[in-house]
């Protein structure tokens, strides 16, 4: 960093063949699929910012008054002076409010939505110019490469919001294991974690009466028809989402309001109607569920911070 000005780098998300072929491949699979890393344009950044505002959307403020009400404790068991690696950071506004308890000597968000995360790191540095920033766009999702400017030592990642749950189990267990192994002896993992609840709550925080998250749903087929050339016409198709109470998780899909062809170069899928594309799935944990994870992960030294209503929790772990 020179000058108060933030580095960043935007490292080859995937090439466009392989993101094609990823599409296809989950497109054309007999119960249709795409991860939800592709809601995440610039606009779907943007949406899902909409929806933190939202009063259905439990998770965002829950977790900032764990935060608040937690804030001095959870300083002093995830240490001063750390390198910051915030894992999906967006609008990096979360890292941002711990600054000033965490000191951070490095920081390192990381986002998928590498231009809007360019914005947001530029804007932050100008209030934080004492921090050194590296920006990273990259997915992260199935391997995490971290440029030889990101510090090894005391490395903190910061994984908010319950995004955890995106990850099936077997898939969560993966990605705190590489967390792990990119963490030194005195490294360690503050993250938020959404717990499980009764349905109509979880039903109403992913299909608000707003309409904001079946937005952000839909805003995914225009990512697609721009990253596969497809027709995808949103007029076609609805948001779905609900609590799936065996699987522990919420659900989204968009679902075909009537028969349809969707086109892209090279291919082509029919859809009849009330056929779903699975778009995103978010986990619900208990917290001996997901300290026993930490643990087969490599992560011990498990603290625990929730809210009032136990809806949610923040917890840190020490690499061991």
């Amino acid at each position: 960093m020179e000058n108060g000005l933030a580095e960043f780098i935007k490292h080859a998300l995937q090439d466009r063949d392989a993101i094609r072929s990823e599409l296809v491949a989950g497109l054309m699979l007999p119960q249709a699929v795409t991860s939800p890393k592709y809601l995440y344009d610039a606009l779907g950044s943007k949406l899902f910012e909409a929806i933190c505002e939202l009063p259905e959307y439990y998770p965002t403020r829950t977790e900032a008054e764990i935060f608040r009400t937690h804030g001095a404790e959870i300083a002093s068991v995830a240490g001063l002076g750390s390198t910051l690696i915030d894992l999906g950071a967006g609008n990096c506004a979360k890292a941002a409010s711990l600054f000033s308890l965490l000191r951070p000597q490095q920081y390192v968000p990381i986002d998928i939505s590498a231009e809007f995360l360019h914005d947001a790191v530029t804007s932050l540095q100008q209030q934080f110019f004492h921090i050194d920033m590296l920006a990273l766009g990259m997915d992260f999702s199935s391997a995490l490469q971290l440029p030889a400017t990101v510090r090894r030592h005391n490395r903190l990642f910061f994984y908010p919001g319950s995004s955890i749950g995106n990850f099936n189990p077997d898939e969560a267990l993966a990605f705190i294991k590489r967390l792990r192994g990119a963490c030194d002896i005195e490294g360690g993992l503050l993250i938020g974690v959404d717990l499980v609840k009764d349905s109509a709550t979880l039903d109403a925080a992913y299909d608000d009466a707003l309409g904001v998250t079946a937005s952000f749903n839909l805003n995914l087929l225009l990512h697609l028809n721009r990253l596969l050339g497809a027709d995808f016409n949103l007029r076609q198709w609805r948001h779905r989402g609900f609590f799936n109470a065996e699987a522990s998780r919420v659900e989204m899909h968009l679902e075909a309001t009537d028969d349809t062809v969707v086109r892209w170069h090279g291919g082509q899928r029919r859809f009849v109607q009330g056929e779903r594309l699975h778009t995103e799935n978010s986990y619900k944990y208990t917290v001996p569920g997901f300290t026993e994870l930490l643990g087969q992960a490599g992560f011990g030294q498990v603290r625990v911070w929730r809210d009032p209503r136990q809806w949610f929790m923040v917890c840190h772990a020490r690499a061991v």
